[in-house]
């Protein structure tokens, strides 16, 4: 892997990552293209993951620092008695969701984890969920006009875009189009859906990466590969930013329908690149 490949690889790890366009099919296809053997970028992949909850962190921070205070208020509560308080403030609320949203994700990627792998073998599969992201982002712009706030939510939504985001493991399939896509047809509005999308990325990334720690760096890392993969972490940190910030604004001005444009484009170009040239 070269310099120039790892930058580009990290630049679209971070935009994909965020932006409703799927990152795992964008780099799967770059892999390709470039002729990059997964095994040999297993590591580096584990690190851009991480890189990119860089940004999750740097653009919620104060909604992270409040939840993991709230956390201990929970705790307090349950040991004096008071309970569980899931609606005692809007804090707590989100942090229950959170939870939810994550168990239906987990058992999702563990139990179905060799059936995810197998679409990785060829491009077709990933020309299919791009065009199954596209229809989602349409769909969900067209029919959310709520203004319910995140106390409004139930539990039996949050397992639903907790499921979303397990199906999302899909090449192909964005992770936070998904899980937009299961808030805003929930019922909450545009503003808590983006933000619970992006807040349930942090364990659902941290998960991945516990799980594929072990074998990606189990042979080690090349030294050669350390400034390559210092440069594409720093970048999928950067455009991670640009692309929640982006995201954010697009949702905001009900501009999704564009996402939906171009993965159906890029969809259908894979389909027929996969059915009559690879």
């Amino acid at each position: 892997m070269t310099l120039f490949e790892a930058i580009i690889l990290g630049l679209v790890q971070g935009l994909a990552e965020f932006l409703p366009i799927s990152s795992s099919g964008h780099l799967a296809l770059l892999q390709y293209f470039f002729g990059i053997e997964g095994e040999s970028v297993l590591a580096f992949a584990v690190l851009l993951h991480l890189g990119t909850l860089i940004s999750v962190f740097i653009v919620y921070w104060k909604d992270i620092v409040e939840l993991v205070i709230e956390l201990f208020y929970v705790i307090g509560d349950i040991f004096t008695g008071k309970g569980l308080g899931t609606k005692k403030n809007d804090t707590r609320r989100m942090g229950y969701m959170i939870i939810v949203a994550t168990i239906p994700t987990a058992i999702i990627g563990i139990v179905f984890n060799d059936l995810f792998k197998s679409f990785y073998t060829t491009l077709m599969p990933i020309g299919v969920g791009l065009l199954i992201t596209g229809t989602i982002l349409f769909i969900a712009e067209r029919l959310n006009t709520s203004r319910k706030g995140i106390r409004e939510m139930k539990f039996r939504h949050a397992i639903l875009v907790g499921i979303c985001q397990g199906i999302a493991i899909t090449p192909g399939i964005s992770r936070s189009g998904s899980t937009l896509f299961g808030g805003l047809i929930s019922g909450i509005n545009r503003e808590v859906a983006v933000k619970y999308a992006f807040l349930i990325s942090i364990p659902s990334i941290l998960g991945s990466v516990i799980l594929e720690a072990p074998a990606a760096f189990k042979a080690g890392v090349d030294m050669a590969l350390i400034i390559p993969i210092l440069v594409g972490v720093i970048i999928a940190a950067v455009s991670g930013l640009v692309a929640i910030k982006t995201m954010i604004n697009f949702v905001s001005k009900q501009k999704l329908c564009y996402f939906s444009y171009y993965t159906w484009i890029l969809g259908v170009a894979v389909i027929i690149y996969s059915t009559f040239i690879a």
